[in-house]
């Protein structure tokens, strides 16, 4: 299932234009970036409480098919994604848009100190909600700016 959840967080990165083709996005306003940034900075904190309900809101329909329920994203964050629930510190970089999608990279520190970037991926659905569609985590340096 983790192959899988990766693949499609993979392809739902590789649609939006600009990061496929390897050209730079646009940026996006400056109203829908604190949207974007705020859907993102809600699961994180729901994800931080516990909440697997709230935290699963915040999925775009194509997540919320894949997992079933909000237990099952759950898990598989505290399983493969650990380091997205209650980090020491958390920053936005400026979110780029595409071809209906954003891209919105967000910087984490643990508490021992080990650095990840996550890439979110997310689309505003038809309700006008921004929702998220996939994150991919890597390691990071501190050489990284927000």
């Amino acid at each position: 299932m983790l192959k899988s959840l990766a693949c499609s967080w993979l392809l739902a990165i590789a649609s939006i234009p600009g990061i496929a083709q390897g050209t730079h996005p646009a940026e996006i306003s400056t109203r829908e970036g604190r949207a974007v940034q705020a859907v993102v900075a809600a699961q994180l904190k729901a994800l931080a409480a516990g909440d697997s309900a709230a935290a699963f809101s915040y999925a775009a329909p194509s997540i919320k098919q894949q997992f079933g329920d909000a237990e099952a994203f759950m898990e598989m964050v505290r399983r493969s994604y650990p380091m997205l629930i209650s980090p020491a510190s958390v920053s936005f970089f400026r979110p780029e848009a595409g071809d209906g999608g954003v891209t919105q990279d967000v910087h984490f520190r643990e508490h021992e100190g080990k650095l990840w970037r996550a890439r979110y991926v997310l689309r505003k659905e038809p309700d006008k909600r921004w929702r998220i569609g996939g994150c991919v985590v890597a390691a990071d340096n501190d050489a990284s700016t927000t």
